[in-house]
């Protein structure tokens, strides 16, 4: 399989990593509020794509802060 060059590194993090932990805190917010019942892999989807569509480019703008904090506190 070929891969990506690294230049796209700083794109493909975030993007891996909004889609998974929206994915976790969607279905998460979805049982607490709702519980489980037969809906709940519907209303999962539109939710899990709204908060995607949010977080994803919220990533892009808070990872380089993050970066930034994270080196001020390790060595």
């Amino acid at each position: 399989m070929k891969k990506l060059p690294s230049k796209y590194a700083p794109l493909i993090m975030p993007l891996i990593l909004s889609c998974l932990m929206t994915c976790v805190v969607s279905m998460i917010s979805l049982l607490r509020a709702n519980g489980f019942n037969q809906n709940v892999f519907d209303y999962w989807g539109s939710a899990w794509m709204l908060s995607w569509i949010i977080a994803f480019p919220v990533l892009l703008v808070i990872l380089p802060i993050v970066r930034k904090i994270v080196s001020l506190i390790v060595e």
